[in-house]
This record gives C-alpha cells, structure tokens and sequence, in this order.
C-alpha cells in the first residue's frame, strides 16, 4: 500500500489567537512538509485546488513544481484539479512539465470538486456541472494517449489532429477519478478503468464499501481487471506522540473549520463528541497516537482492499510544528508498521 498525505494549504485563523498566516509563509511550510514527507519514506503528498480565501492552493501543479526541486521519491497529484472548471490542455501541460521536472512522479486526481467557486471564476454555468467534468475528462485521457489529437465536444472549440507538448516521461500520465460517496462517479471511473481516490471524511467507512464494490463491477463489466486496478481512501487525521495530545491539539482546528463548512452547508453543530466519536476505531478520522492509526489504516484494509491512503493532516491551520512532528511520525512509525503488518 501507498501511503501518504494530501493538505489544501489551509490560510483559516488560529481558533485562539485568530491570527492569519501571510500566504507567503504557508506556501514555504507547506514546501517544508512536502521536502519532510519526503525524507521520511512517504509515497505520495497531494494538494488540493481552491479558489477560496481559507485556502492558498489555487494552482497545485506550480507548488507541486517548487516542490519537485526540493524532493527526490515521492510522487506529486493533485488533490484534486476541478477539472469541469479547467482547461484540460493546459492541465495536460502543466502535469506533464511537473512530471519532467519531478523525473516522472506526478499525476493528476481529477475530480467535480466539493467546492463551486471555480465555476462563477471561470465564467461556466453550474448547470453543466457533470457535462463540463464529462466532456473535459474525455478529452484529458485522449491527451495522456496520443501526441496527436482530434476531439469535439459542446464546451470548448474542436482539435482536429493537433499534436499537445510537452510529451511526459510517464506513458501514460496517471490519471485517478476523485470520488465522494457519489455511485455513479464510482461507475465512471471503473467503466473507464481508471484507479479511483474515494474522500471518507465523515460517518462510518465501512458503510464505503458497496461503493468501491460497485466500481470494481463496473471495471469488470467494462472489460477491465478490477484486480488490475487502484483505490485509495483519502481522510482526515492526526498524529502526536500521545492520543490525547492528538485530541486536544486537532479539536479546536477541527471545530473551526467544520463549524464554518457546517453553516455554509446546513450542518449541525460540530461538537466534542462527534469529535470523538468520529476518531474512534470505526469513526472517519485517524487522530491519535501512531499506533493508533496504524491500527485503523489495517482495519480498513481489510473492508477496502485498497492501494493508497492519503491522510490529510491540517485540517485548518495548525502549528506548522505539529504538522512536522506527525509527518515525522507517520514516516517513521506508523509506515513501516503497516508495510511490514502487510508484508
């Protein structure tokens, strides 16, 4: 299994102090948890889009490329590009450049996104929301398969045997389907045959699993080998050296940010035990100590089958410190217990 960490650059105030981070000084943390990450043994960091003021990540594909300078394993995604609000060539073009400057480590996590800002941005009506994603990843793939391109669609103007650069080292260029509990995103990612990233953020993940069963039968229905074909389990999480610790660190941070989400979503309000509960062994989160959530990634193995998990470890802007300490942790702790428990 890969294992690794995807962050949105969070620029939230401190719950305490409400002191903002400079954008400036996210982006250089954010670079230093990815060199971190790095060093530690970790497989993959990804960064998600967002055109919000919570969030410093707007265009991951050029903090990738900082980021690929400063590194030398680790692969380097999205997390995920919206690309219904995106141009596909551009996207194909700056991936590919990350993947010749990163010598072959980057991918793409495409998905419809959870956030709508990108589409007033950009000019795009709301009410081709799947249409433009559709379209938009149809011609993404022919892109990744071919110098030359002919494609036509209704949302932007026809290529008509139109050779893309630059070509990248990977053949094809990894493309995953970002997933969020939706049934028929699971079905196109396995009809396509495309490794499929699936978000539990919140409830009981075994409840997931007839999800990434229906996937697997609509590769297989597809024509595809769903045993040739990845999953990953994207989450919330946090690690200290203590569990408590790990608690009380995130739980103001946790409050905030889902607070905030929660009265631009209707949510109820996010308290103390539905913390607690959700970081529980069959809760969403993995906030604790290592050995905690080492527990919990091999518990949900066992109801997933899956290939990757991405954690993501700031959730609000918490103490650059902190961050570092967990990279540390999951590193050189939690991943080596759960690649030997899997050995």
């Amino acid at each position: 299994m890969q294992l690794g960490i995807y962050s949105f650059g969070d620029t939230t105030p401190d719950p305490v102090t409400g002191a903002v981070l400079p954008a400036a000084r996210r982006l250089r943390d954010l670079i230093e948890e990815i060199e971190l990450a790095d060093q530690v043994g970790l497989d993959v960091f990804g960064l998600g889009e967002h055109h919000r003021p919570d969030y410093v990540v707007s265009a991951p594909a050029i903090v990738l490329a900082a980021a690929a300078a400063r590194t030398r394993r680790i692969r380097l995604t999205s997390a995920v590009t919206v690309l219904g609000s995106e141009e596909p060539v551009r996207v194909f073009q700056q991936f590919t450049t990350l993947d010749l400057l990163s010598e072959g480590r980057a991918e793409i996590m495409a998905g419809r996104g959870s956030f709508i800002e990108s589409f007033p941005l950009f000019g795009l009506d709301l009410n081709d929301y799947d249409a433009l994603f559709a379209e938009k990843l149809d011609l993404l793939l022919k892109l990744c398969a071919a110098e030359r391109v002919t494609w036509s669609g209704r949302h932007r103007p026809a290529l008509h045997d139109q050779p893309v650069y630059p070509r990248p080292l990977q053949s094809p260029l990894p493309v995953w389907i970002a997933v969020g509990g939706n049934p028929p995103s699971a079905v196109r990612a396995g009809t396509l045959g495309l490794p499929m990233a699936l978000a539990i953020i919140g409830g009981e993940p075994a409840r997931f699993a007839p999800l990434v069963a229906l996937y697997r039968e609509a590769a297989r229905r597809a024509g595809h080998d769903p045993a040739g074909l990845a999953v990953g389990i994207n989450s919330h999480g946090f690690i200290a050296d203590d569990s408590q610790d790990a608690a009380d660190t995130a739980f103001p941070y946790y409050a905030d940010v889902m607070g905030r989400l929660g009265q631009e979503r209707g949510w109820p309000a996010y308290t103390r035990p539905r913390f607690e509960a959700s970081r529980s062994p069959r809760g969403a989160d993995f906030i604790g100590s290592p050995q905690q959530v080492i527990d919990k990634i091999l518990a949900q193995r066992e109801i997933f089958r899956h290939d990757r998990f991405l954690l993501q470890l700031s959730l609000g802007t918490m103490p650059h410190g902190r961050i570092m300490r967990a990279i540390e942790l999951y590193g050189t702790v939690v991943a080596p217990a759960v690649r030997k428990a899997l050995r």
